[in-house]
Order: structure tokens, then sequence, then C-alpha cells
């Protein structure tokens, strides 16, 4: 039976390398989208085309309910052993006129939706005694970032609750680990920085790709990195 992955927030520029990824491995990938469905069936398109298995599913991760039921449908053909959690938004402002909703509207999606999505997908992935969860961070969540406080307080969260998670389920040949990305190279963040930026923000002075984040991913989740758990592992360019 070939193994499901399930990839939250697949839609996006690095999701959607994560996905191809994990296509090109041999994985059953679930391209998980909410804001832009046609996006996520784009992506499941792309990994067809390629001989792969793959198929968009949407729902909302801040919402517990939806997320249940979608996620037992998902179950109904066979359990998700491999799970990327890289749903996640951003809304920054200086936190003295940062908003409520600002706040609340980063964590509910980053580290809320880990919680909504990863506690229902344990049971079924402790029976089989294999599985490998990785969340997306962001160096903001290591050494902070100004206007970036719920988005810094968001990934710093999932960083705690990857070392624990990772306790709880090494008995179980359950691996949990993060992976943090610097600035890489995407339509959002070509918006934000400028060449001149990226050289004084990165040493190596030029931004990642998403396909360097994608093939950290690949190794997290196959049988080679079995004894890795546990791990926040950055992809920055060596940005402090």
């Amino acid at each position: 039976m070939t193994t499901r992955a399930l990839v939250t927030g697949g839609s996006g520029s690095i999701g959607r390398a994560i996905c191809l990824a994990l296509g090109e491995t041999g994985l059953e990938v679930i391209v998980h989208g909410c804001a832009h469905r046609e996006r996520a069936e784009a992506v499941a398109q792309s990994i067809r085309d390629k001989g792969g298995q793959a198929e968009a599913v949407c729902f909302d991760v801040t919402d517990v309910e939806q997320t249940r039921q979608a996620l037992e449908r998902l179950h109904r053909a066979g359990p998700i052993q491999v799970l990327v959690h890289n749903a996640g938004i951003y809304d920054d402002a200086p936190m003295a006129g940062m908003t409520l909703t600002q706040w609340k509207s980063v964590i509910d999606v980053s580290l809320n939706g880990f919680f909504n999505v990863t506690q229902p997908l344990l049971l079924p992935m402790i029976r089989t005694r294999w599985g490998r969860i990785v969340t997306i961070t962001s160096v903001s969540g290591l050494i902070g970032n100004r206007g970036q406080v719920n988005y810094a307080a968001a990934k710093a969260g999932l960083h705690g609750a990857t070392k624990a998670l990772a306790l709880e389920l090494a008995s179980r040949h359950i691996t949990v680990n993060a992976v943090a990305p610097g600035i890489i190279s995407t339509p959002e963040t070509q918006a934000l920085f400028d060449r001149d930026a990226i050289g004084r923000l990165v040493p190596m002075k030029r931004a990642g790709t998403v396909e360097e984040v994608a093939s950290l991913v690949s190794y997290l989740v196959s049988d080679v990195a079995a004894f890795v758990s546990g791990q926040i592992i950055s992809v920055n360019g060596a940005q402090a």
C-alpha cells in the first residue's frame, strides 16, 4: 500500500515544492488548500502528470469541526503516515500598533492549526508504528523579527511543540522535526526584500530556493532519517 502524505498549505510556493518533491519519492500526496482550491488542484494535477498519485482537499485548519470531518473522510482510504504542516499566514505590524485580530489570526493558523490537524492523525499513525511529522516554521521563531511578534510567537510555539511531541512518539518509530526557512525566493519575499536587503541579512548573499526547503523535507520523511527527531533545522544561508 502506498504511504500517504498530507501537506497543509500545499497550494503556496513552498508547499507546492514540497508536494512535488514528495510525489517524486513515490508518496501519495494529499495537497491541502483553503482559500485557493484551484491552486491545490493544479499542484495535484502536476503530480499526476508526472505519474504520481495525488488529490486536493480544502478545509480551514482553524475550524476544528471542519478539519475533523475532512480528516475522517481522508482516513477512509487508509492512514495518513506523513504530515507536513506548512499552513501559515503573516499579518505584520509593530506590536504597539498590532490589533487583537492580527495576533489571533496568525497564531490560529500556524499553532492552533497544527493541533487541529495533527492530533486526529496521531492514533492511526501510532497503530501503524511508523510516521513522519514535519512542521514548517521560520527563522523568525528562532531569532525574532521586527514587526512579526505574532508570527515569531506562533513559529516558536511550533518549535516547542515539535520537541515535546517527538519525545511522546519516539517509542512508536514516529519522528517529529521542524524546518525553519530563512529568506526564500517566493513572490511574497521578492516584494519584501530587494537584492541589497538580502545581501545585508544573509551571509550567503542570496535567497534560498523552495526546492532547497523541499529537499530537506523529503529527507526528513524518508526511511534514512529514522534516527532524526526533535530537531529544528534551519535553511537560511547562515543567517544568525
